[in-house]
C-alpha cells in the first residue's frame, strides 16, 4: 500500500512543540511574495510570521539597536555585513537567498532609452529609494553613475522611504518615472517597465537571509526559514520574478 508523503505542516506538528509567531525583518521589495508565502505557511503550520517591511538600511539599524527580531532578509549584502560584523547573526544561517533585476518604470507604457532619460524627465522628478540606506536607491545611483547620467538626474531625484514607496509615487502619477526592482513592477498593475538597466551597470542584486541570535522565537523562525526553500514557496518567488539562489 502506498503512503502519501507528509505535508510540511504535518511534519512540523509531529517534530516540534507549539511554536510562537516569529518576527521577520524583510526588505520592502519582498512584500507581495512573502505575504503570500507566510499565509500558506500559517495555513499549514498554525504559526503566523509577523513581518516588518522597510528599507534594508532602516531594518539593519533597528537590529543593531536591539530590536526583537528572529530573521533578517536584506536586499543588499552590505547591510547584512554590518549586522554580522556586530555579531547578531546565528552562526551557519547566513545564505544568499534571492537575486533581482533593476528596471525603469513609468505610469505610461512607452519604452524609453535610458540614455534619453534626462530629456524625458524634463523638469519632473524620478522616484528612487533613499540613496543612503535603501538598496534599490543605491543600485539605481550606481547604474546612473556608470551610464554617465547621475549628475544630470541627481537634482530631480525624489527619494522615498523604501522601494515600495518609490513604486507608489509612480503608480499614483506623482512621478513620471521611477527606479525599482523587476519584482516590484510585477506587483503593481498601474506601472509599466519601460527599460531594463544593463547587466554590469550596477552591482549584482543579492538578498542575503539569516537567523538572528537574540530573536525571541528561534524555533518558529527556523521553521519559516526552512519553509522558504520548499517547492511551493520558491514557485511563488519565481512567479514574482526573483531568481532563487538558496536551494
Amino acid at each position: 500500500m502506498r503512503i502519501a508523503p507528509l505535508s510540511f505542516g504535518l511534519m512540523l506538528a509531529l517534530s516540534t512543540p507549539v511554536l510562537a509567531d516569529p518576527v521577520i525583518f524583510a526588505a520592502a521589495s519582498l512584500k507581495t511574495a512573502l505575504d503570500e508565502i507566510a499565509t500558506d505557511f500559517t495555513a499549514e503550520s498554525g504559526v503566523k510570521p509577523l513581518i516588518s517591511y522597510d528599507g534594508s538600511g532602516a531594518l539593519a539599524k533597528q537590529i543593531l539597536a536591539d530590536a526583537p527580531a528572529d530573521m533578517f532578509i536584506s536586499a543588499a549584502t552590505d547591510w547584512m555585513d554590518q549586522v554580522e560584523k556586530a555579531d547578531y547573526i546565528l552562526p551557519g544561517t547566513r545564505e544568499d537567498f534571492l537575486g533581482n533585476t533593476l528596471v525603469l518604470i513609468s505610469d505610461k507604457a512607452d519604452p524609453v532609452e535610458i540614455a534619453d532619460l534626462p530629456e524625458k524627465l524634463g523638469s519632473e522628478h524620478i522616484a528612487m529609494g533613499l540613496l543612503d540606506s535603501v538598496p534599490a536607491g543605491q543600485y539605481g545611483k550606481a547604474a546612473l553613475t556608470h551610464l554617465g547620467l547621475w549628475e544630470k538626474i541627481e537634482p530631480q531625484v525624489a527619494q522615498a522611504q523604501n522601494v515600495r514607496a518609490a513604486l507608489a509615487l509612480v503608480a499614483s502619477g506623482e512621478a513620471p518615472y521611477g527606479i525599482v526592482y523587476k519584482t516590484d513592477a510585477a506587483a503593481e498593475p498601474k506601472v509599466h517597465v519601460v527599460a531594463t538597466f544593463p547587466e554590469g551597470s550596477y552591482p549584482a542584486i543579492t538578498y542575503p537571509i539569516a537567523l538572528l541570535k537574540a530573536g525571541p522565537d528561534a524555533e518558529g523562525a527556523k521553521a519559516f526559514y526552512d519553509y522558504l526553500t520548499t517547492p511551493k514557496a520558491t514557485a511563488l518567488l519565481e512567479q514574482q520574478g526573483f531568481e532563487i539562489l538558496k536551494k
